[in-house]
């Protein structure tokens, strides 16, 4: 149910976006305890002059493979949070090749009312999900 937004700078090969994407949705399936089946997400390429993303006084060199990763998700717990940056950093290093340093995650809660998965309807209030 989370949705996962992946903001990066054109350049990258379609294998290459789907390696990022995977490996994304296996630290959140992990880390927020969703079915795998749970997978909502969009991936958002622009030229790099439109992304201006700096490193907030930390001393991070960004690189053209930065990724920003936005989540609209139900509430979850700040150690959910902090398994998620982690386990997301790794493994986009690991599997991937993007440094820790070029990877950013902001997420947005929201609440079971603010979901619809279709039919006009919000299903985790009627009981089905």
């Amino acid at each position: 149910m989370p949705l996962l937004r992946f903001d990066l700078i054109k350049g990258r090969k379609p294998e290459e976006i789907k390696k990022l994407v995977d490996t994304a949705h296996e630290a959140m399936v992990e880390a927020f305890e969703v079915p795998s089946s749970d997978r909502y997400q969009i991936i958002h390429q622009h030229e790099p002059y439109e992304m201006i993303i700096e490193d907030t006084g930390l001393g991070f060199t960004r690189t053209k493979s930065f990724v920003l990763l936005s989540i609209v998700s139900k509430k979850r717990t700040s150690e959910q949070k902090q398994r998620l940056y982690a386990l997301t950093a790794e493994r986009l290093d690991l599997i991937c090749g993007i440094t820790s340093t070029d990877l950013m995650i902001s997420i947005t809660e929201n609440d079971n009312d603010d979901w619809s998965f279709g039919l006009g309807e919000a299903q985790f209030l009627t009981g089905k999900l």
